[in-house]
């Protein structure tokens, strides 16, 4: 887990966002983001700077813009040069803003890149957002196989040789999508959601013992893989054993936390001849119903109550 130290190099955000760099001179390598927040510096560029946080992404609009185009020129000059000897990581321009060639000056006297892009200041700002929220949320790497099942994602977790990714190639060769093999990337965008995704290096490869490693994307094609999914529910994979009392009913839901987060978590047994894909395809079916509204397991019994309710006055009579 990240612990809060997560960050993202701003290079990656040019590249994601497709800004324009009006500063190409300033090396950017070295400039991280650890914060996904962005900041957009009205009170600053009147001069107001407590409680300035200097280390998000500070993104200049029309409103900005025709404040700044009100004053002098040198009025206009002295408030770029506090804002930008202020330690910040870079100016965003958005609708294509472009700064005089002054504050471009002034910029890399600073060696505070200025970027810029066409998109409109409140759609690019929440997008950069939910971007950077994923990109620098609290992560932990766990040992498992993560899977799109109609929409839902399973992940399946057990023992190193249980059969996980054998019945995540058997969900695959039944038309679902694999996210990541053995090793699954899991961050908490949020109190409610969990993403997962796969570690650069293993992308879309499956380990199968026996016969070695098999790339999904270039076998089965791209819509047998997927570069995230959100994390469901938990299918935990055990060997079977006749001594333990296993749920039947799923009366009650179990759970299994991650980050804080808790997910339904389901624990199959594992024997000879049971179909693995054909039942992490009911559970995930099963899941949808109940995130619908309808519970199986409650409608029967419903059910029952309701016989014994009549049995009783069948008695009475």
């Amino acid at each position: 887990m990240n612990n809060g130290k997560e960050r993202v190099k701003l290079s990656k955000v040019i590249q994601k966002m497709n800004l324009v760099n009006l500063t190409p001179q300033i090396d950017v390598s070295g400039i991280w983001l650890n914060l996904p927040d962005v900041n957009r510096p009205a009170l600053q560029l009147t001069g107001f700077y407590d409680q300035f946080d200097n280390d998000r992404l500070q993104i200049i609009g029309n409103v900005e813009h025709a404040y700044l185009a009100s004053l002098s020129e040198q009025e206009r000059y002295e408030r770029y040069m506090q804002l930008l000897s202020s330690n910040i990581p870079c100016i965003i321009f958005c609708r294509s803003i472009k700064p005089e060639p002054k504050i471009i000056e002034l910029a890399v006297k600073y060696q505070i890149p200025l970027l810029m892009t066409d998109q409109a200041t409140s759609s690019f700002t929440a997008e950069v957002i939910r971007w950077l929220k994923v990109q620098l949320a609290p992560c932990i790497v766990i040992h498992g196989v993560l899977v799109d099942v109609y929409g839902v994602g399973v992940l399946i977790t057990g023992e190193s040789g249980i059969g996980k990714s054998e019945a995540a190639l058997e969900l695959i060769k039944r038309g679902h999508r694999l996210v990541t093999d053995d090793a699954v990337e899991i961050r908490k965008v949020s109190d409610e959601t969990l993403v997962g995704s796969a570690p650069g290096v293993t992308k879309y490869f499956i380990e199968l013992r026996g016969i070695g490693i098999i790339d999904v994307k270039t076998l089965f094609g791209v819509e047998s893989v997927k570069e995230t999914q959100e994390i469901d529910m938990v299918i935990k994979l055990e060997d079977w054993n006749k001594d333990r009392e296993y749920d039947r009913l799923g009366l009650e839901e179990e759970y299994i936390e991650y980050l804080g987060n808790k997910v339904v978590c389901h624990t199959l047994p594992v024997r000879p001849g049971r179909n693995l894909a054909v039942i992490v395809e009911s559970a995930a079916v099963n899941h949808r119903q109940k995130m619908m509204g309808y519970n199986a397991a409650k409608e029967l019994y419903r059910r029952v109550q309701e016989n014994l309710m009549r049995g009783g006055e069948d008695d009475d009579e």
